[in-house]
């Protein structure tokens, strides 16, 4: 059975170690006792982190590198050529793909937690993390983003809890058999691969229906309910704003800017009262998935409390680099018209007096099957600037561009290069003003121009 595969191997190698889902797997591992080395090509913050834990990196792929490994983990972003690939086969060395690794890591745990939803994995992840720290739960902890609470996307606790995201794209999440499994929202994404939201459904109901103990779910959300529609052996506990919810806020309000404070109560019975340091009413759905979870798992409601106060955030969501002159530089990962929409109302309700969205459309097929969305979403803050689309895996079979996107929203305008967006920008904003960059890409990049531009000229 491939959950008792580490018990018979020793060294583990693992091929674009500087992902993000590779560097804390690679680290769990290296702490259990296990011998890691790793390859890849491109330095980045992760690949340190990991070098400075010990693991030897080798910054090119070739077949010498997995010398004497006894198991191959690649990253999916590794093509069947891959010199380490091939060499593998040709050895007979066991490989596996990383969210089957991911999988087998997570059956070491008694108390499992897997988070998914078509939005807000990473955020409710880092939150439900810093609670159980807080709380002394002392959990090992999987990350898809930067925490600074713990300063990088893992850690190595050594209780019998585990936290980790569960993505569906593919069907990665298929892999895990948690203890508990969260289902934060179930939208129509990723329809280059699933090509409908009731296949998607579909897949997140097998994800359901491979968890051991207890399915949080959103009470609010239909597509979500529909996945755990005649789940049966399992405990059923719904999270929202509704009275129907066996976790629900209420008395939400806004205590600073977009910062919401509410009361947390479970059937009916108040719990604690929760002031967020995060903006949004997408925050408040997060926090009470991750509050949901850590109460049913025992957690103090105090402990749930500050937990959340001191989350901060996490890298790329809403991250504020900093303000120039009264200008605000930020960052987010937002990439679905759904998510666009929490982040873009979130901040024009800010008090800013214009807000610059800067979008990078990810992937063609998403930009193609989701136009009109995506023109009703980005005509909702004061300036709309965007990049030509970042194909990431795709070709254009869609025959799609910018220009088509940028015909549906009036007033906006697109280039075709970081410099072109920073030079517009940079000469046309305003004091007061809030510059957003936005895209599941590399428009961070943009950000950090535009701010360091910012510096430069002020």
């Amino acid at each position: 059975m491939k959950y008792n595969i580490l018990n018979d191997v020793k060294k583990i190698h693992f091929i674009g170690i500087g992902g993000s889902g590779m560097c804390p797997m690679a680290m769990i591992m290296k702490s259990r006792g296990y011998e890691i080395t790793g390859s890849d090509i491109y330095e980045s913050d992760t690949l340190k982190r990991v070098k400075d834990f010990g693991i030897k990196v080798f910054m090119k792929h070739e077949a010498s590198n997995i010398d004497n490994a006894q198991l191959i983990v690649y990253t999916a972003a590794v093509k069947k050529d891959n010199p380490e690939i091939v060499a593998a086969k040709k050895l007979g060395i066991p490989a596996i793909e990383r969210s089957e690794m991911l999988g087998i890591l997570s059956e070491k745990y008694k108390d499992s937690i897997a988070v998914a939803g078509t939005h807000g994995k990473t955020s409710t992840t880092s939150m439900l993390t810093q609670i159980m720290v807080n709380g002394k739960k002392d959990p090992s902890a999987i990350i898809g983003g930067y925490l600074p609470f713990i300063k990088g996307n893992s850690r190595i606790g050594n209780s019998q809890l585990m936290i980790c995201e569960a993505c569906e794209y593919v069907d990665s999440f298929l892999q895990l058999n948690p203890a508990v499994s969260v289902i934060l929202n179930v939208d129509a994404d990723h329809l280059d691969y699933f090509k409908n939201l009731d296949n998607i459904k579909k897949s997140f109901n097998k994800f359901a229906n491979q968890t051991k103990r207890a399915i949080v779910v959103n009470g609010d959300d239909k597509n979500s309910l529909d996945c755990v529609n005649g789940i049966n052996g399992k405990d059923i506990i719904t999270f929202g704003l509704s009275e129907t919810c066996d976790y629900r806020a209420y008395d939400i309000e806004n205590y600073k800017l977009a910062f919401k404070k509410f009361k947390l109560s479970y059937k009916g019975e108040k719990i604690c009262d929760i002031e967020l340091s995060v903006p949004g009413l997408h925050n408040v759905k997060n926090a009470l998935a991750a509050a949901a979870v850590a109460h049913y798992m025992g957690t103090d409601p105090c402990d749930i409390e500050n937990g959340l106060k001191q989350f901060k955030g996490v890298h790329r969501r809403f991250e504020i680099l900093g303000s120039v002159d009264g200008i605000t530089v930020a960052d987010d990962f937002a990439h679905h018209p759904t998510e666009l929409k929490a982040t873009l109302s979130c901040a024009m309700n800010m008090g800013f007096n214009n807000v610059w969205a800067v979008f990078q459309p990810h992937t063609y097929s998403r930009t193609a099957m989701l136009l009109d969305d995506f023109a009703k979403v980005l005509s909702i803050p004061n300036k709309l600037v965007m990049s030509e689309i970042l194909a990431v895996r795709e070709k254009n079979t869609y025959n799609i561009y910018t220009k088509d996107l940028a015909k549906k929203i009036p007033g906006s305008v697109w280039f075709n290069t970081f410099e072109e967006i920073t030079d517009y920008v940079v000469k046309n904003v305003k004091k007061g003003d809030l510059i957003l960059t936005l895209g599941g890409g590399n428009v961070y990049v943009c950000a950090n121009m535009i701010y360091k531009y910012l510096k430069e000229k002020y």
